[in-house]
């Protein structure tokens, strides 16, 4: 397999690892009662702990330059604060639970967005690096 290969699907680990360390270990109270609240500090605390661990990523691929690692930032943090902020929108207008179906199914579809856009990460990461 080549080397280019290897560390794209290291990469891709990483960047899962560091999500759940941030969605469901680092996650407080604070944040996640407030993420439904457009603008609300805990939700861009939260998008800034992802943030924060995404170059942990850069280990294992060839370090971006600082313009594309700022721009990476910026990009996962639009990204990751409205996905989240959309999920909040969607559980409360539609009285999600844990007991509700529609609960889990927004679960799912926000981590799906949270995974695609570490593939795309990994793209730009490795666009850059060829």
């Amino acid at each position: 397999m080549p080397n280019l290969t290897i560390l794209s699907l290291a990469a891709v680990a990483v960047l899962m690892l560091k999500h759940t360390a941030a969605d469901f270990f680092f996650q407080t109270p604070y944040q996640y009662c407030n993420k439904g609240k457009y603008g609300h500090p805990g939700g861009f605390l939260h998008a800034g702990i992802h943030v924060a661990l995404t170059p942990l990523v850069y280990l294992l691929l060839a370090p971006a330059s600082l313009l594309l690692a700022l721009g990476i930032a910026a990009g996962e943090f639009v990204i990751h604060y409205h996905v989240d902020w959309a999920k909040e929108q969607f559980g409360q207008r539609t009285h999600a639970t844990p007991q509700t179906a529609v609960y889990w199914h927004a679960l799912g579809i926000d981590q799906l967005l949270h995974g695609l856009t570490y593939l795309g990460i990994v793209a730009v990461l490795v666009w850059a690096a060829s």
